[in-house]
């Protein structure tokens, strides 16, 4: 007879044999119940082997999962007992492995064989919302049964056995408003109609019960936040008929004079509204836009008020929501319309030319005194008080006008040149004699009409060189002028040599007619040597009325030319009686200027003129071959702070430092030291009195500490007392210029003949 599995569960057919084809176990599946609290353990079922013959040959074996820990096995009988309390949901079945063994030799007498010990469910777990509380919202005035929201329960317990994991739905809190259906979970709306603005939210408690609602099921429960959201149902509406606001006359331009607003009970873009005006006494005095942020209409002053002109205006303002909803058209116009009236009330305002700007004319050979115009303003009040006028100084500073106090006539207090002051521009003020602190600001402009007052003359500095190979006929000079004055017709100058020398058999002029004259030689063979320098006194005359002329002197020059026409040398003849060659007296010269700068004591030597070094470009601080760090940190030694090196003073510094103020370089580090040598020559410059109160370009260099050679510079030659007579250098030609306007001081003695 084969192995037979005994269980307790209640099948139609209890004993389940399973036949095995070389084999003697019969098994099926063993069924324990969950959450079993019974105080014994709990029997399972019962194996038995065809080969147990009851005589206590046989023993049961049992193994795997839970063996020995929760199931255990009479090992004469084969019966199986649960020791603990299973959980379905924490584990739904068992593994185990059964096997009949000999008693004495533990050897198999069966082949082991598998069975599962599977758990029964109990429903032992409520329903559970895994995704609440929820927040859902819907418009307000839905249709009825719009749907809100889905909600979700779960149950643990076994879905395939039983009820106890079927749910429905209820809805516990929130009725009627709402509803929910039982088997999905939809909740809907159960009102239509449902306003925002009286009621913007509703909290629903929500119930799931497991054994299909019925009685003894598990139940659990959420909530569910419905908020109605905002449609625009409300048309804007103005709290009142009219409004009254009252501004002073003075409000600037561009002011808001006043704000106004329709209340709307929804909110957001629903609430945005525009405002317009749609009729006024005042076309283009005022406008009205909607401030965003708080959706009021601002009134905003377009021109200026006067009371005196108009003391009162009246406006019909209309509101309109900016997004209409078509749905809601049937409850009404979306708008609104309001009357403003505003009201301007007096100031005393300040007198008022009665034009901005007076363009005025006069002659600049007007005499003092003389009525040049008159301003007029008067006071805008219905008052009408007195006025009086007066010239702003701060722009008539040097007190050219006078105006009266009662007339407002301008006059000349002084004489005027238009070439030094062609217009000007006064601020006239126009004071209330009753209220001085009102004062009202014109502007005068005259303009200083020119007269011929001033000669004309040379337009530069001629310097003309003539060649002592120019052939009669030579143009060798033209020349133009400029004249002070500014006729309308423009200038036209004639020239002319002076009378004096106007038939002269050396030079002759031609006036070209476009305001440029021509100087000519009459002849050739100028010769330096009997006369070097020629004076031409030239004639100009302008085309005013009267004419002015004056006479200009064309200082001319004899050069030695190359075949080119160049000048080589110019003026006297330098006589080498000495038999010394041009060449030597440069020398000579050279070693002069040397000689004047080198002399001087150590301590007027300037540290920056020196070279340290040459062909090497240097290594920066970390060069000590190319420059000794030791005599830069000794600057204070060879130093003298009162001493301005790179300008020369006209009068003596009267600020000195005192020697403890500057600390001695030697202590300073390398990185520290160049900076301190800069900051000290920044503060020579600015608090010395000596200095020009003009921009000049101030050395900070410092390029070494001195030189066996001495300095090589020759800036302070000029301030060297020397007997030597640089006169003959302006002799050279132009080539020597520079030298001779630095150390000559030649007059140019020769005459005109």
């Amino acid at each position: 007879e084969p192995l037979r599995y005994q269980s307790p569960r209640s099948d139609p057919d209890p004993w389940e044999v399973l036949h095995r084809q070389k084999r003697s176990w019969v098994w099926n599946q063993f069924f324990v119940l969950e959450e079993y609290t019974g105080n014994e353990p709990l029997y399972v079922g019962k194996l038995h082997s065809d080969v147990d013959k009851g005589d206590g040959k046989v023993k049961y074996v049992l193994s795997g999962e839970g063996a020995t820990s929760i199931f255990t096995i009479d090992e004469n009988t084969g019966d199986i007992h649960a020791t603990k309390r299973l959980d379905r949901e924490a584990q739904a079945y068992y593994t185990l492995q059964a096997q009949a063994v000999d008693r004495i030799t533990n050897l198999p007498v069966e082949p082991r064989s598998e069975f599962v010990v599977k758990v029964q469910d109990i429903n032992d777990n409520e329903p559970k919302f895994i995704d609440g509380p929820y927040l859902a919202g819907v418009p307000e005035m839905s249709p009825l049964g719009t749907m809100v929201v889905q909600v979700a329960a779960t149950d643990a317990d076994d879905p395939t056995y039983g009820n106890s994991a079927r749910v429905v739905y209820s809805i516990i809190h929130g009725q009627p408003y709402f509803s929910v259906e039982p088997k999905t979970g939809v909740i809907r709306t159960a009102l239509s109609n449902m306003d925002r603005e009286t009621r913007d939210q509703y909290v629903l408690v929500i119930q799931a019960k497991d054994m299909v609602g019925q009685m003894g099921g598990l139940s659990g429960t959420t909530s569910v936040t419905v908020t109605l959201t905002d449609v625009n149902d409300n048309p804007p509406r103005f709290t009142h008929k009219s409004y009254q606001y009252t501004v002073l006359e003075s409000l600037p331009v561009q002011s808001v004079v006043a704000r106004i607003k329709a209340a709307d009970a929804d909110i957001g873009s629903n609430a945005e509204m525009d405002y317009r005006i749609m009729d006024g006494d005042a076309p283009g005095q005022f406008n009205i836009t909607t401030d965003e942020n708080t959706q009021e209409g601002m009134i905003i002053l377009l021109k200026p008020l006067d009371f005196e002109t108009k003391s009162s205006f009246s406006l019909r303002i209309e509101a309109t929501n900016r997004n209409i909803d078509s749905n809601f058209l049937s409850l009404g116009s979306f708008s609104d319309t309001t009357s403003v009236k505003v009201t301007v009330e007096d100031v005393n305002e300040p007198p008022v030319f009665s034009k901005a700007l007076s363009e005025l004319v006069v002659s600049e050979d007007a005499k003092v005194g003389t009525s040049i115009g008159r301003v007029s303003a008067h006071d805008p009040d219905t008052s009408n008080n007195a006025i009086r006028f007066s010239i702003d100084r701060n722009t008539d500073l040097e007190r050219f006008f006078n105006v009266d106090a009662l007339s407002g006539v301008i006059s000349t207090a002084k004489p005027l040149d238009r070439e030094a002051n062609s217009v000007h521009n006064l601020t006239i003020f126009a004071i209330e004699s009753q209220d001085p602190t009102q004062i009202g600001r014109g502007v005068a402009l005259v303009t200083v009409q020119d007269i011929n007052d001033n000669a004309p003359v040379f337009a530069i500095d001629y310097e003309t060189l003539l060649c002592e190979n120019a052939m009669p006929g030579q143009v060798i000079q033209t020349i133009s002028a400029v004249d002070k004055d500014e006729p309308l017709r423009g200038h036209r100058f004639y020239f002319a040599l002076a009378a004096p020398v106007a038939g002269n058999p050396n030079f002759t002029l031609r006036d070209n007619k476009d305001n440029t004259a021509s100087i000519l030689t009459k002849r050739d063979g100028f010769r330096r040597r009997q006369q070097p320098v020629y004076r031409l006194p030239v004639l100009i005359v302008d085309s005013g009325s009267p004419a002015l002329s004056s006479t200009n002197t064309l200082l001319v020059r004899v050069c030695d030319c190359d075949s080119d026409g160049v000048a080589l040398s110019c003026g006297a003849v330098a006589y080498t009686a000495t038999g010394l060659s041009t060449g030597a007296l440069l020398a000579i010269l050279g070693c002069i200027i040397t000689d004047g700068s080198a002399h001087r004591d150590d301590e007027e030597r300037d540290i920056r003129e020196n070279i340290v070094r040459y062909d090497d470009e240097g290594g920066g601080e970390e060069d000590t071959e190319a420059f000794d760090m030791v005599t830069l940190r000794n600057l204070n030694v060879i130093r003298d702070p009162s001493v301005r090196r790179d300008v020369t003073p006209d009068t003596p510094t009267f600020f000195h430092y005192p020697s403890a103020s500057r600390p001695p370089y030697k202590s300073l580090p390398d990185n520290v030291v160049f900076r301190e040598f800069i900051w000290d020559r920044l503060k020579d410059a600015d608090v010395d009195p000596s200095a020009p109160p003009y921009d000049s370009l101030q050395t900070y260099a410092f390029e070494g500490s001195g030189s066996v050679a001495e300095s090589l510079s020759s800036l302070e030659s000029l301030s060297t007392d020397s007997d030597q007579n640089y006169d003959y250098l302006s002799n050279w030609g132009p080539r020597f210029k520079k030298l001779a306007d630095l150390y000559g001081n030649s007059d140019g003695t020769g005459v005109f003949s």
